[in-house]
Parts: C-alpha cells; sequence; structure tokens
C-alpha cells in the first residue's frame, strides 16, 4: 500500500534534514517547505495527507499558515502537528484552538515524532463525526443512539455534558483538546461559560468511569486528551 503524503514546513535546514531523513526511512513522501508563504503555495496542489508546521517561520509564521489551512475547505481536514519550542505553551493552546491536531516540543525524539505521525494519520483517516453512532475503546461503550455508556459492561449514568466530553475525546484518542475547544465542541461558539468549568466536568467524568478514568489525562498547561493505548 502507497504510504502517506507529508509536508515538511521548517526554515531550519538540520531541524528540516532530520525529519526528512526518519520519515523517509518509514517510506512516507516527503514534500518540504521552508516557509508559510511556500507551504500555503504547495498545500493545495500537493494535498499531503498531514503537515508537520513549524510555528517560528520566517514570513507568515505557522499559526496564520494553520489558520489559513484550517479555513480552507479544500484542506481543513489535513491533520497538522506543530513543532514548537517548549517555551512556546501559549502558541500551542493558540494553534490547537486553530485547529492543529496535536504537537510536538523541540528538541524532539524521532520516535515520539513518529508515533505522533502514525497516530494523527490514523485519526485522519476516521475522523470524529457528530453523526457517529458507537465508539468503543479500553473497555469502554458509547452508544449515542442510545445515550448509554459502559464500562467493561457495567452500564454508567452520565449527564448529557459528560457524555458529549467523553464522546468527543474517546473518538479522537491520542488528540490535545484545550477546554475551550471542548467547550465549542460541546455546547457551540460563544456558549457563555468559562473553560475552568470543562475541570469540574473532567473531575466528575472521571469519578464516574472508575478506574477507566485514568483514560482521560491531563496535559499540563493545555487541556486534554484521551489516552491512546493502554
Amino acid at each position: 500500500m502507497e504510504k502517506s503524503k507529508i509536508l515538511v514546513v521548517e526554515d531550519e535546514a538540520p531541524i528540516q534534514e532530520l525529519l526528512q531523513f526518519n520519515l523517509e526511512r518509514q517510506k512516507y513522501r516527503i514534500q518540504l517547505a521552508d516557509s508559510g508563504e511556500q507551504a500555503l503555495e504547495v498545500v493545495g496542489t500537493y494535498m499531503p495527507d498531514l503537515i508537520l508546521l513549524d510555528i517560528m517561520l520566517p514570513g507568515a509564521d505557522g499559526l496564520e499558515v494553520c489558520k489559513q489551512i484550517k479555513a480552507n475547505p479544500k484542506t481543513a481536514r489535513i491533520p497538522v502537528i506543530m513543532l514548537t519550542a517548549l517555551s512556546e505553551e501559549a502558541d500551542i493552546v493558540t494553534g490547537l484552538e486553530l485547529g492543529a491536531d496535536d504537537y510536538v516540543t523541540k528538541p524532539f525524539s524521532p520516535r515520539v515524532l513518529l508515533a505522533r505521525v502514525k497516530a494523527a494519520l490514523r485519526r485522519g483517516a476516521t475522523k470524529f463525526s457528530n453523526d457517529d453512532d458507537f465508539v468503543s475503546i479500553h473497555g469502554i461503550d458509547i452508544d449515542s443512539a442510545r445515550h448509554k455508556v459502559t464500562v467493561n459492561e457495567e452500564e454508567i449514568t452520565l449527564t448529557s455534558t459528560e457524555f458529549k466530553v467523553l464522546r468527543l475525546m474517546a473518538s479522537q484518542p491520542g488528540r490535545v483538546f484545550t477546554r475551550y475547544q471542548i467547550v465549542d465542541a460541546v455546547h457551540g461558539e460563544d456558549y457563555p461559560v468559562t473553560d475552568r468549568s470543562v475541570d469540574v466536568q473532567i473531575v466528575g467524568l472521571r469519578k464516574k468511569l472508575g478506574e477507566a478514568g485514568r483514560f482521560v489525562e491531563t496535559v499540563r498547561g493545555i487541556g486534554y486528551r484521551f489516552k491512546e493505548t493502554e
């Protein structure tokens, strides 16, 4: 089966070469871009399966590139993984709010990077939809049609909000969601609720899930994700 196409947007030659080397070893097909403007020119014609996008770029930075990619219906579904410095926590949150799917901090482990790439490609192939009726993961079964959740075949009772939060994250395991993304997905944009209320919902959700509550992970300073593997 033909390997996925990946657009690498990185202006530092040593990092670009490292990314290309490790990705091509896994037989991915690689296209390179040195700037945000070049990335925007390439993405519409190359139509990659995934984009690795550095935040600090000459000209249009990674956040602006991500914003334009996600605003274009033709490219909006392409997964974007941001490459960031450890000190860029605020930019990570902004990028996720703009629609980025994940992030990797520099310096990065090639093994971690490849794992994130594989996970993002897998999620991209089964993108979450509000029409999804059934999700099953880690012994948790979520039946949207019946508004029913069972953990190891034992039914638990969730509020409407807890149910929506669980379904959102469990449908895209491994993806990091900011608090505002969770609020928007559950209640709709401009809903008059603080992002910290999400923390309260997560605490209640974990408690009701019991042992399975450990799969709802906190990503410090960013938000939450549903653990991908046991």
